[in-house]
């Protein structure tokens, strides 16, 4: 490995916050099949390997990341924020902000086709890199990177309305702590016909009471349920520990 590349594995290691014992391990992580092809006087290994071992771990990773996190949420639900996480754009997006592209190691031909762009060469690497951590320093650290690096994903998947629908959430949620159903009514409804307010409330029992406005109906129930969410996360150590109405 040459100094150059040394000093650049360097730089990189203090992107992600970790130092190598092993920079080997990062050096293989960091190059592509299309540079061992067309380099193979120089004994390199693609990333492919440790890509394969790096999925297995980032899955488990998150997986129990999402179990502690979200204690009140269904297997569907864990599933689709897990998948929210570790699709192919999302991990591309990640390795973007981690300037993984800068340091690969390409052949000719990918580079010029723009690889270093690429979702899935970025994605693969990113799971390589973890496999490298793993590999040099066990899987706690390898889990202590992870769950610094994709909080804001994480965060962002709870948001999104591609991963819920607020009231089937709820609904699934309380059935599953509480064995009751939310209960929705309409509150008022006022405004000209083209631009109508509509206002609900909802209700579990005497568990959670919440209001929501919206421009529709359906729109006020979702924004209601989003609200009873929030409110039972926040709440959930007591509410299972006593039982109580949180409000």
């Amino acid at each position: 490995m040459t100094d150059e590349r040394l000093t650049a594995l360097d730089f990189f290691q203090d992107i992600i916050s970790y130092h190598f014992r092993n920079v080997s391990l990062l050096d293989n992580a960091l190059t592509h099949r299309s540079f061992v092809n067309e380099n193979p006087t120089l004994a390199y290994k693609d990333n492919e390997r440790l890509e394969f071992l790096g999925d297995a771990v980032l899955g488990l990773c998150i997986s129990d990341i999402l179990m502690k996190k979200f204690s009140d949420y269904t297997e569907g639900q864990l599933s689709k924020l897990r998948a929210f996480v570790v699709n192919e754009h999302s991990l591309a997006d990640m390795a973007r902000k981690l300037e993984i592209g800068n340091y690969m190691l390409l052949g000719r031909g990918e580079e010029n086709s723009g690889g270093r762009a690429k979702n899935s060469i970025l994605s693969n690497a990113l799971e390589a890199v973890i496999a490298a951590i793993f590999l040099d320093s066990g899987f706690e650290r390898a889990y202590d990177l992870i769950e610094t690096v994709f909080e804001p994903s994480i965060e962002e998947g709870t948001r999104t309305e591609i991963y819920r629908d607020y009231k089937t959430a709820l609904q699934e949620i309380c059935w599953n702590r509480f064995k009751e159903t939310p209960r929705y009514i309409q509150i008022s409804e006022h405004g000209p016909d083209h631009d109508k307010i509509f206002e609900v409330s909802l209700s579990v029992a005497d568990i959670i009471s919440t209001t929501g406005k919206g421009k529709s109906k359906k729109e006020a129930e979702q924004r209601a349920a989003d609200k009873a969410l929030k409110e039972l996360q926040k709440s959930k150590t007591g509410t299972e520990s006593a039982g109580e109405p949180c409000r």
